[in-house]
């Protein structure tokens, strides 16, 4: 009966720790590759009105970012706001260009290669 309780506790744990794994875990950011921009233009507005009438902006952007060897990438890419100029993006990527989420970053944490693009 001990044997039981211990599987069973131990069932529970693995199922608790997959829900947090799933609960905090970003999958489209998981294993991408980054390539950086900067931000230098307003982005193109995308107006989608739903069936209830609410309407959705959007703001897509196309130019090129430079992996960490500094090696140029057209990407396109997409955001909720309209993105402040100046602004360095670390874009997740994957199949080489396809833009999976983006973070904002200071310039003194971009790689050497990329910084020199942007001066």
């Amino acid at each position: 009966m001990k044997k039981l309780f211990i599987a069973f506790g131990f069932v529970v744990a693995l199922l608790v720790a997959g829900l947090v794994v799933l609960a905090t875990m970003d999958f489209n950011r998981l294993g991408k590759d980054h390539v950086y921009v900067q931000i230098t233009e307003d982005g193109v507005e995308d107006r989608s009105v739903a069936t209830d009438g609410t309407v959705y902006m959007s703001y897509s952007y196309e130019q090129v970012a430079y992996d960490e060897d500094g090696k140029e990438v057209l990407v396109k890419f997409s955001a909720s706001k309209n993105l402040r100029h100046e602004a360095y993006l670390m874009l997740y990527t994957k199949d080489g260009n396809e833009v999976t989420s983006y973070d904002e970053v200071q310039y003194d944490v971009l790689p050497a290669k990329v910084k020199a693009q942007f001066k």
